[in-house]
């Protein structure tokens, strides 16, 4: 189990945005969703690839190009379009905190997961710098290295029980 989906009541993780940007900061959004997208969520039918939020000039949050599918049981009539901007509630000061940030070279804001709170949807908001390519090589040769060491613990703990 990857360590994304050990927080409980995750519904989907963007693994992408820690592979391509430094997380400066997070934050914690609800989600404005319509009665078949919160239905869709609920069922994990929801893709966070590609996505972004922005803050408008009017001190709102958007997020855009979040892939929400359709809920398959409520017909066609009543569903929603599946990446259209959806509304993120937060704070008026975390909000003007958020478009001061993305003011700054290189910061954007990437949505990291979605989770479920109770009843309501969640989005984990994060304030991030783009990776060079030298830097994904380094994470790259980290976890190869982190993987290596594992693998030799788990054989010298296998050969001491032998013993």
């Amino acid at each position: 189990m990857e360590k994304e989906h050990r927080h409980p009541g995750t519904v989907a993780v963007n693994r992408r945005a820690h592979h391509d940007y430094h997380i400066e900061e997070s934050y914690e959004a609800g989600l404005t969703l319509t009665g078949s997208e919160i239905k869709s969520v609920r069922a994990g039918r929801v893709n966070l690839r590609g996505s972004y939020a922005r803050v408008t000039s009017n001190e709102e949050v958007f997020l855009y190009d979040t892939h929400i599918s359709p809920y398959a049981q409520s017909g066609t009539y009543f569903n929603h379009d599946p990446v259209r901007p959806r509304k993120l509630l937060l704070h008026k000061r975390e909000i003007k905190r958020l478009g001061g940030l993305v003011q700054q070279k290189g910061l954007t804001l990437v949505p990291l997961r979605i989770y479920l709170k109770g009843r309501r949807a969640k989005l984990e908001l994060g304030v991030a710098r783009g990776k060079k390519l030298y830097d994904k090589r380094e994470d790259i040769a980290k976890r190869d290295a982190q993987r290596d060491i594992e693998r030799a613990m788990k054989s010298r703990r296998r050969d001491t029980r032998d013993e």
